[in-house]
């Protein structure tokens, strides 16, 4: 892999389902990926270990869902802890990132292209994981 080379993942950690996103080779485009089950939680983790490897990923963005207020609540601590446990299995960075309103603008966007609710709910967390790297890496090359 060239030097400038370094995908990210983007992960939009929920009870039952985790998004995974993957931005292109140069770090700038993200994409959806997959969706895998939360539970167990051992099991989440190997999965995603696998994707970082194959997909030799450099660092891993976490969506954190805070309250509208901007306040950490039980789901955010929920996504903090999982994060944790994320960084001590990949040995990488893994950034928290604030995701507010990214699942309801994942939802319009699927809705705005015609998909029915049922394709819509197996999509939604890999799209909603998609926004929420896009808007890190936009954030990360605007220096803010």
């Amino acid at each position: 892999m060239a030097r400038d080379e370094r995908r990210i993942m983007g992960l939009d950690v929920g009870e039952r389902r985790i998004g995974v996103a993957l931005s292109d080779a140069e770090g700038r485009l993200a994409s959806a990926l997959t969706t895998i089950a939360a539970r167990p939680v051992e099991q989440a983790l190997q999965r995603i270990a696998r994707l970082v490897e194959i997909h030799a990923v450099s660092e891993v963005v976490v969506g954190l869902p805070l309250t509208m207020r901007g306040e950490i609540g039980p789901q955010a601590e929920a996504v903090q802890h999982f994060a944790r446990h994320l960084q001590e299995r990949l040995g990488l960075p893994v950034h928290l990132f604030d995701e507010r309103l990214t699942t309801a603008a994942a939802e319009q966007l699927l809705r705005d292209m015609g998909l029915k609710p049922e394709k819509r709910k197996q999509q939604i967390d890999q799209v909603a994981a998609a926004i929420i790297l896009q808007d890190f890496l936009d954030q990360r090359r605007g220096g803010g």
